[in-house]
Parts: structure tokens; C-alpha cells; sequence
């Protein structure tokens, strides 16, 4: 859709019709074939002063409240074309009546024609980010990381042949036979998995039929997938495992707690399938203990260990798996009284909502405050925070604070934050933070 000026309002264009990529399953071709195509008649939107700061800012974000007039009323995947004051384009995106996130920018400050051909650009641009992870005997990372490679609430993930796509919101599914042409283009990847974000799942009526989990493209997965990161296997549940399958942007911190792990007893909490693990034994850890709440996850964990026993230094750590909450682990190992050289923690989102950062904080000091009661001195902490409503810096003193109150002041080593492949363009995009530390 070519946007010109905008004097007389959003143009009117012939609707047109995309036939569903060839290489599809034919019951998901016949599936996206019957899916409507986002209305021909694109809305305008005009948006209050401090939203086209925002959007010229390159905020990818229009809230609902925002909106200070709209054409009509639209469905989940219509095109919305925002004017400034003057009635000038300021961008356009994806309509979702159901979001608070009214509208996920594609497309701002110069016109542009929101097809097939533009979504294969973008595409192949946020590929070639990533050529360089070839080198390093990894097959699984990050393609798409929604906002931040222009594409809002579309996440990509490969793992070897096999493609992960997220929709994070249902607009993107009228769109989807342009993406998977697309993503066929640009990696020749035979396999696709569809995964559906749970806000997505609460409108079936708006996903005609797509399912989460769903194969899209490729032979039936008889088994879970296998990939290397850094030379290591690890299998990824990419049907039904959290996220995509895999915590893929942890690699490059699994990457630094193998060369720290020598010699050591390592503990690591909230370990689902054991990447953190599995690092430090290849590293030289005498012995590891995985710790996570589900039992499934651990016994990928133990499957991954299996997979790479042909590493003498996997084949020779003493590996243990424990079943449980993480305070409650906590409080047992202490009560045993065995310590660790090194304490990995990385749990999940305590925040996704603002009214939860009290609570959260309050949990990572716990955490932190668990880990130097069974943690030796010199001992390393290494703990990470994925928690984008928590900043940085409070994350950082939330730790260290925890640590003076218990007698133990920190010597910070290192911070880190995303990797390549999980790039920042915008404040809310910057949401991984990791710190490793001596504890005396």
C-alpha cells in the first residue's frame, strides 16, 4: 500500500489476493486461503502530540489511547495509516482492536508500499544480521525479533531446519501467507512451526483456524529437534516448550559461564532444559545440579547431556537433576549442607505488568539471599533478570543490596546484556540484563 501525502484522508486501493505459498501443508494452505484479506479501504488515524513525537521518535507503538480520530472501525490485521496534525503520513501498521498496542508500526516518517515484496525485504534484512552466528557452529538463534527488525509482534526463531514463527497478536494473521513465502525465500528452511502468544489464542475467531503448535510447512516431527549452539547439541520442543522451545538468547552468557566453570560445583536454578548446565560441564565443572519446576524440562536436560557425551568433559561431570520450586531447593541444599562454586540464576519474567516490579524485586532479593547461604566464599554469582518492566540499574542494586544485607558485599565482574541476535531499537526492547559476581 503506496502512501502519497494524505490531504484527502487513506486512499482507497483494489483488494488483491495472495495464494498461499506452494510448499505448505495443503490443509494449512486450504486454511490460510480462506482467511480474509485485510480490507482494501485502509484506516487513518490521527494521533495525539505526544504519539508523533513518539512514532518520529521511532517508538513502534500507538496505544489506544492515543487515538484522537479514526476513519472506521476495523478488524485485526487492517492497515492503519497514521497522519500528523497537518494531515501529513506519519506511518503505518497493523490494527488490533483487541491490543492496547492499537497499532504496531511497519513503516515511518517515508511512504511505502506494506506487500509481499516489502515483507520479503525485511525479511532478508533482518537475515543478514545474523550471517555471522554461521561461523560459530550454532544452527539455532533468533531470525525476527518483532520490533526491533521492524516487524512488531513477530518473532522468528530457527533451529537448523526448522523455523519457528510467534504471532504475538492476531493482526499478523491475515499476513501470514506473505511471511512464510517470505521466510521461504530468504532461508530455504523446509520446516515451519506456528506458536501463538496466549493474548493471540484468546481470539480464535480472528485466527480462522490456525492453531497453536501447528505445522505449517515440512514433514511431521516424529522427534524433537535437534540444534547446536557453539558446537553443542540440544534438542527444542518447538510445538509446545516455552517461548519458541529454547531461551536462545542466553547463548552468549552459557558461552561465559563455560569459561568461568572449571574445577567448580555448579548450581543452576530455574534450569528448564539445562543450556546453562550443559555449558559448565564442557567447561570443567566436577559436578552440576539442575534445578526447575518441571520435571519435563529436566529430562530434556538429561537427554542434552546424553546427546554430547562425546565431550570428555560432559561425559566426566556428575550431573543431577532436582524436581522443585526454588526457594524450597534452596532451603534444602543448605539443610544438607552442600555449597557451590558457582550459582547460576535465571528465572522467569517475575514483571510483566508494571504493578508487579515491587513483588518482583522482593523475589530477586530472596534469590539472592538463598544463593550466598549455600554459595562458598570466593564462590560466583552469575544472575540474569529477562524482565523488561524491571531497568537495569535497579536490577544491579536490587542484587547488591541483598548481598550487604547478608554480610557479603558483591565484586561485580562483569554486566552483559542481549546478544546480535536479539537487537535493541527502542527502550522497551532492551529487557535482558546479566551479572556476574565474587562473593566473599
Amino acid at each position: 500500500m503506496k502512501m502519497e501525502g494524505g490531504k484527502r484522508g487513506a486512499p482507497r486501493l483494489p483488494p488483491t489476493v495472495t495464494l498461499p505459498p506452494t510448499h505448505l501443508r495443503p490443509e494449512v494452505a486450504l486454511i490460510l486461503s480462506q482467511i480474509p484479506r485485510p480490507s482494501a479501504r485502509h484506516m487513518a488515524l490521527r494521533v495525539s502530540p505526544a504519539a508523533e513525537r513518539a512514532i518520529r521518535g521511532g517508538h513502534p507503538w500507538l496505544f489506544d489511547e492515543a487515538i484522537r480520530y479514526q476513519s472506521f472501525a476495523g478488524k485485526p490485521g487492517d492497515l492503519a495509516v497514521i497522519f500528523d496534525q497537518k494531515r501529513r503520513f506519519l506511518a503505518v501498521g497493523l490494527y488490533d482492536p483487541h491490543s492496547p498496542i492499537r497499532v504496531r508500526i511497519l513503516q515511518a516518517g517515508t511512504p511505502a508500499t506494506i506487500d509481499a515484496a516489502w515483507l520479503r525485504q525485511r525479511l532478508a534484512t533482518a537475515v543478514s544480521r545474523r550471517h555471522t552466528l554461521d561461523q560459530t557452529h550454532t544452527t539455532g538463534y533468533r531470525l525476527v525479533h518483532g520490533e526491533n527488525d521492524g516487524l512488531p509482534g513477530l518473532v522468528i526463531d530457527r533451529y537448523a531446519q526448522t523455523c519457528v514463527v510467534k504471532l504475538y497478536t492476531a493482526a499478523w494473521a491475515p499476513h501470514l501467507p506473505d511471511v512464510l513465502d517470505g521466510l521461504t525465500a530468504v532461508t530455504h528452511v523446509p520446516r515451519m512451526v506456528l506458536r501463538l502468544s496466549r493474548i493471540a489464542c484468546r481470539y480464535p475467531e480472528h485466527l480462522y483456524g490456525l492453531e497453536n503448535g501447528q505445522l505449517l510447512a515440512g514433514d511431521p516431527l516424529k522427534e524433537p529437534v535437534t540444534f547446536l549452539e557453539n558446537g553443542l547439541a540440544f534438542e527444542v520442543d518447538v510445538s509446545q516448550g516455552q517461548k519458541t522451545g529454547f531461551f536462545l538468547d542466553q547463548r552468549e552468557n552459557r558461552a561465559r559461564v563455560e569459561k568461568l566453570a572449571a574445577g567448580k560445583r555448579v548450581l543452576n536454578m530455574f534450569a528448564y532444559t539445562g543450556g546453562f548446565s550443559l555449558y559448565a560441564a564442557r567447561g570443567g565443572a566436577t559436578r552440576v545440579i539442575s534445578v526447575d519446576l518441571s520435571q519435563p524440562a529436566l529430562a530434556a536436560a538429561l537427554r542434552n547431556f546424553k546427546l554430547n557425551q562425546s565431550e570428555a568433559n560432559v561425559a566426566a561431570c556428575e550431573h543431577e537433576v532436582l524436581v522443585g520450586d526454588a526457594f524450597q531447593a534452596f532451603r534444602q541444599i543448605r539443610e544438607t549442607r552442600r555449597t557451590f562454586d558457582m550459582v547460576v540464576i535465571d528465572p522467569p519474567a517475575f514483571a510483566k505488568k508494571q504493578d508487579e516490579v515491587e513483588r518482583a524485586l522482593t523475589a530477586y532479593g530472596r534469590l539472592v539471599r538463598s544463593c550466598l547461604g549455600v554459595l562458598k566464599p570466593g564462590g560466583l554469582l552469575v544472575m540474569a533478570s529477562c524482565s523488561s518492566r524491571i531497568d537495569t540499574e535497579t536490577f544491579f542494586q536490587t542484587i547488591h543490596q541483598a548481598a550487604v544485607r547478608m554480610g557479603r558485599p558483591l565484586q561485580e565482574i562483569e554486566r552483559t546484556g542481549q546478544p546480535l541476535d536479539h537487537p535493541i531499537t527502542f527502550p522497551e526492547g532492551a529487557y535482558l540484563k546479566c551479572l556476574y559476581a565474587q562473593a566473599p
